[in-house]
């Protein structure tokens, strides 16, 4: 069976072993998604299945045959950047450019998170739709860390970003 990445069927791994993220990046070629902590504790290497945010680097790649995952290659249309990315250049949300693959992947999520009105942990009202605060974002990100300075301006492009759906 195959996984799909970015639209496009790829053989799954026959070394079980191997992570998602080391078959994205060793394998296919797609150096978008960051090797950071390798560990789970930084978000560098956050894409989505099937719309959910996962973190690739704890991912075993054979666990996602017969599903779609999305890159921070496959959020572009060709030469058109996804509006988040573009809200990431308007915001300065970014400085080394490290994290931000994985901040926009999960900004991605987090957005589809806030569509379904799923509560965060600090969601005072469990049945309420939640608030697209600067709180609920900085506690829905939490897992995506930013370690030169762009903490502000990613903050004020997912802000930007979540804020569309309310226009």
């Amino acid at each position: 069976m195959a996984i799909t990445i970015n639209g496009r069927a790829y053989d799954a791994p026959k070394d079980v072993r191997v992570s998602l993220l080391d078959l994205l990046r060793d394998t296919l070629d797609r150096p978008g998604t960051k090797k950071g902590c390798n560990q789970g504790a930084c978000g560098a290497c956050t894409v989505l299945v099937d719309g959910e945010r996962i973190l690739s680097c704890l991912a075993l790649a054979v666990q996602y045959e017969g599903r779609s995952v999305t890159t921070i290659e496959g959020l572009a249309d060709d030469d058109d950047l996804h509006p988040l990315q573009s809200l990431f250049v308007e915001h300065d949300g970014f400085q080394c450019g490290y994290c931000t693959p994985g901040q926009i992947m999960s900004a991605v999520a987090l957005r589809e998170e806030f569509k379904r009105g799923l509560p965060s942990n600090i969601s005072p009202d469990l049945q309420a739709s939640p608030e697209r605060s600067r709180a609920e974002i900085k506690e829905r990100m939490n897992g995506n860390l930013c370690r030169c300075g762009a903490h502000n301006g990613i903050v004020d492009a997912i802000a930007a970003y979540v804020s569309e759906d309310n226009e």
